[in-house]
């Protein structure tokens, strides 16, 4: 940048010295006459001398003051100027120097040249670090120095098992000579593997945090440009640095980018990536050695990488930082909620049992969003009504206050959402209803949202079939309400859900006994990440025909299930409609109400809720829906 200024300056002085030097040369005292006055005043005698310089001509008068005037191509005026007794001084033409003569010849050329490299300076990158003009093999990675890095262990929550692994490498940049003087080595690097989200980065930055290291950061796509051998250069580049600030951390994100398998693909495989991923396994565990420099690098496709990066002496180690559980959750929550002020009714813990499958970025934006809410309402603190429309608006989707449906189509979902929600909650082992609403949400007309109550990582046999009974739920609420001729098509994610559901139950989990514990899916694996075009499982027609006709069994036998239920509890069906039209949101209370026959209890927060459809809070809060004798409207 220093360079860049010194530069730009240099230019500005020399272009003001050349028009300064082109510049006409006058003294201002001199008094101005028109070259008619002039004449006037040679043939009148008043004029002394003159002194003429091309086309100006400086004077004095008989009587001593000085004139200076303009004079055109006038072929008589040396001889009226002789014949009236005036003394003529005339000015040779000034000759430039030579330094002039090649500022003036070459100036334009050379400053044409300085725009040129300054701006491919610039294109290539090498002008913000101060290189030169063709600096591609440089590396793009930052450096951050030790006081530049704030974060530690204790910003980092919910992934604990993460931590302790990579609490080693801190130690032993800390205070190496304990584990070399038992012939430990360090690992030489460590693969954070996780979903989008979960904090693999914030986890390297708090090593280097925690150990006062230099950090050099980089992602995996800025090794890799157009031109041939550019990504190779850069990762010696990179490596060349790191060295001269040993010990220190290099922390690759998006490794994917550049750590795919080779070989992959159609076309050949001495590609600029794979130069790029070779040079990077050499500089890692190569010929020579790079002590103390650890390599960390974190990616969300560990599948993809190439076996060669993942062997011991490159990433020794490969650290999951998964989706975080309730008692992680809610420690996630109580960091990012001492950056708000909060009121006193919040709790954090119920916040963190609602949200299971939420990452930690999920989180941040939850309070985020909290935040707005409370804001947009004029309050001087986040509560609990907040928190839980922010959850609403993540699980559920943004309410469409502009969407208006007619009456028919509001109460024809607000029977098909009713169905979903009385099949779940009668059915074994299916999750809790956690609320119903025929407020428009996303690109849904209508949500009902299960919740578990605890973190989840199999499924039974029995929950399956559950599931795909509640999904079809709705539209068998529609069927017996309004008939086979009026079944909308808002059943169609529905019944694509439980179709799936069915086919992997059959196919992938073994869960059909007649065709037993195999696997009959096919390989989806893609072409250009490491898969070969030919690997296809194929299965006989005749097994491919039974598959057909296990799933069609599995989704017969929960359809007949969920109809039947309905039939059963056709008063609560009538009964929890009837709730929805009037309130459009109901609650797990306001089910238990309904699935128990009692009167409806007002949803919680209601009189927080601004007023829709011309109804007012207090209006609705006199009327009580009993069930099996509720208004139908």
């Amino acid at each position: 940048m220093i360079k860049n200024i010194i530069l730009w300056v240099v230019i500005a002085i020399v272009l003001m010295s050349l028009f300064n030097n082109f510049a006409p040369q006058g003294e201002r005292s001199d008094s101005a006459l028109s070259y008619s006055q002039f004449i006037e005043s040679v043939k009148a005698g008043q004029v002394q001398q003159v002194m003429i310089d091309e086309h100006v001509i400086k004077g004095k008068m008989q009587g001593g003051q000085m004139f200076k005037t303009y004079a055109p191509s006038d072929p008589h005026l040396v001889d009226d100027l002789l014949a009236n007794g005036v003394e003529i001084k005339a000015v040779p033409p000034e000759q430039p120097s030579l330094i002039m003569q090649l500022l003036v010849s070459f100036g334009p050329m050379l400053l044409l040249i300085a725009v040129w490299v300054f701006f491919m300076r610039q294109m290539q990158g090498g002008g913000a670090a101060g290189r030169g003009a063709m600096s591609f093999g440089r590396s793009k990675a930052r450096m951050l120095e030790e006081d530049q890095i704030k974060v530690t262990f204790a910003d980092v929550a919910g992934c604990d098992e993460a931590k302790e692994e990579v609490e080693e490498m801190v130690d032993f940049l800390k205070d190496p000579a304990k584990y070399q003087k038992l012939g430990g080595k360090i690992p030489r690097g460590a693969l954070m593997i996780g979903p989008p989200g979960t904090g693999k980065t914030l986890l390297a930055r708090a090593i280097a945090g925690e150990a006062k290291v230099p950090f050099f950061t980089i992602s995996g796509s800025d090794f890799v440009e157009m031109f041939v051998g550019v990504g190779a250069s850069r990762v010696r580049d990179m490596f060349e640095q790191a060295k001269k600030h040993a010990p220190c951390i290099i922390f690759i994100d998006e490794i994917d980018a550049v750590g795919r398998q080779r070989g992959a693909g159609l076309g050949g495989g001495n590609d600029e990536r794979e130069q790029t991923l070779n040079q990077l396994l050499v500089e890692m565990d190569g010929f020579e050695g790079n002590e103390g420099i650890i390599v960390i690098a974190a990616t969300n496709r560990p599948d993809v990488l190439d076996k060669a990066l993942l062997r011991p002496g490159r990433f020794d180690r490969q650290v999951t930082v998964g989706l975080p559980d309730v008692r992680g959750r809610e420690q996630i929550l109580n960091v990012h909620m001492k950056k708000v002020p909060a009121s006193e009714d919040v709790e954090v813990k119920y916040i963190a049992q609602g949200t299971p499958g939420f990452s930690g970025a999920d989180l941040a934006n939850l309070v985020n969003e909290a935040a707005l809410f409370a804001a947009r309402m004029n309050k001087r603190v986040v509560s609990m009504f907040d928190l839980e429309k922010a959850k609403d608006k993540l699980i559920m989707g943004a309410e469409r206050h502009t969407m208006v449906m007619g009456d028919k189509e509001k109460k024809m979902t607000a029977y098909h959402e009713a169905g979903h929600a009385i099949v779940g909650k009668l059915v074994p082992e299916h999750d809790p209803v956690y609320k119903v609403s025929i407020m428009p949400r996303g690109r849904a007309l209508g949500v009902t949202m299960f919740l578990p109550e605890k973190d989840q990582y199999s499924a039974s046999k029995q929950k399956l079939d559950s599931m795909i009974s509640s999904l079809y739920g709705g539209r068998i609420a529609e069927e017996l309400i309004f008939g086979w001729e009026q079944v909308s098509t808002g059943a169609s994610n529905d019944i694509e859900r439980a179709t799936e559901l069915a086919r992997n139950m059959v196919t992938k989990w073994g869960l059909s006994q007649r065709l037993g514990p195999l696997a009959y899916s096919e390989e989806e694996g893609e072409v250009f990440l490491g898969r070969s075009v030919t690997q296809h499982k194929t299965v006989a027609e005749e097994t491919s025909h039974t598959i057909d006709e296990e799933i069609r069994s599995f989704i017969d036998r929960n359809y007949k299930r969920a109809e039947g239920i309905i039939k059963e509890n056709i008063d609560i069906l009538h009964a929890m409609a009837a709730a929805l039209m009037k309130y459009e949101t109901i609650d797990k209370d306001q089910i238990e109400d309904l699935m128990a026959r009692r009167p409806v209890r007002d949803p919680q927060g209601w009189l927080d809720i601004p007023p829709r459809n011309g109804h007012k809070a207090d209006d609705i809060k006199d009327d009580k829906i009993i069930g099996g004798a509720a208004e139908q409207s």
